[in-house]
């Protein structure tokens, strides 16, 4: 896939847990499991935003399209 997610880079940076962030953002864990695993075929913007809230960053600190 030519979109990357760099979720768990974040949430090292973050030193935050998968857990913590799903209850920050209100989403279960297992979503967020798909998310970051990259296999999500799509990623709302409200879900985006509460992300980038949560860890204090930018839409591309998280996703990064690589050419393929």
């Amino acid at each position: 896939m030519a979109i990357i997610v760099n979720l768990d880079i974040m949430l090292a940076k973050r030193k935050m847990r998968s857990k913590e962030l799903a209850e920050i953002i209100g989403i279960t864990t297992a979503n967020l499991s798909i998310l970051k695993s990259g296999k999500a075929k799509a990623v709302r913007f409200s879900t985006l935003e509460a992300i980038c809230e949560a860890l204090d960053c930018q839409p591309a600190d998280i996703l990064e399209y690589v050419k393929g």
